[in-house]
């Protein structure tokens, strides 16, 4: 493990922490300094220095604390709602109706809500499932299965949760059976192993490279007339994942912060 302290103005913390997660930052603490900056304490698994900094960032190398900071993420963790659903842990479930409640077990995967791209998927399921059915879906790269989860409650069917994470499936198992939600969990890289046109719903949180390297795979999935979710984006990875999926049709653009997401529907035949 490796800590990195960077101090930017404060103006700028979204967009350095926006760069810290595209780095693969595995957590990051806010510490409060003086003369209006902030100093983010950013943990990497490599040696590698994150790149993509605001300008005028102070990148300093920092101790890492002995601490068990997936136990600290569990302790402050509290629920919370995005648009109808609510993403609750375990020991902090709201009075609500049980469809509504998302409940995740936080540390287990990437996915359990508090990041803006889950959140703008959620919203753009919310809001397709609105326009019309969701069917068959496919949740790329699951971690949590939380998107695959929300695409079951709001009527998809059958809803399968893919990842080549071993880890990532162990934890999709867990979360279904903690919503007490059918869904089927595959190992499988990116789109490898489903059969073309499979899908009436296709949801790929990812990293943007990945999106634009897979795309015609991953454009493959997806039914005629089906819909496409795209996000793990940042603003400035736009037009270069439009290109990449111009095919598709002029996507809805969901905005939360420095993140993005982009919602195709009616896709046409590859």
């Amino acid at each position: 493990m490796r800590a990195w302290r960077v101090t930017v103005e404060a103006a700028d913390e979204d967009l350095a922490t926006a760069a810290l997660w595209e780095a693969g930052t595995t957590g990051i603490e806010v510490l409060s300094v003086p003369d209006g900056r902030v100093a983010l304490l950013a943990y990497f698994t490599g040696e590698d220095a994150p790149g993509g900094l605001p300008p005028g960032a102070i990148l300093e190398p920092a101790e890492v604390p002995e601490v068990d900071w997936v136990a600290r993420f569990r302790d402050n963790f509290r629920s919370f709602r995005v648009g109808r659903f609510v993403v609750a842990p375990p020991w902090d479930v709201p009075a609500a109706p049980a469809e509504e409640i998302l409940r995740v077990d936080p540390g287990r995967a990437f996915g359990t809500g508090t990041h803006e791209t889950t959140r703008l998927c959620l919203g753009a399921l919310e809001g397709l499932a609105a326009r019309r059915p969701l069917g068959r879906a496919l949740d790329l790269g699951a971690g949590t299965a939380l998107l695959a989860i929300a695409a079951a409650r709001l009527g998809a069917d059958p809803v399968v949760a893919s990842d080549l994470d071993p880890e990532a499936t162990a934890s999709s198992r867990v979360h279904a059976r903690l919503n007490a939600q059918r869904i089927l969990v595959a190992r499988a890289d990116g789109g490898r192993g489903f059969r073309p046109g499979a899908f009436d719903l296709v949801l790929a949180n990812l990293m943007a490279l990945l999106l634009v390297d897979r795309s015609v795979e991953i454009r493959s999935l997806v039914a005629p007339g089906g819909a496409l979710v795209l996000s793990g984006l940042l603003l400035g990875d736009l037009p270069e994942v439009k290109a990449a999926f111009a095919a598709c049709g002029t996507p809805e653009e969901r905005f939360d912060g420095e993140w993005a997401a982009l919602v195709y529907e009616g896709v046409a035949a590859p």
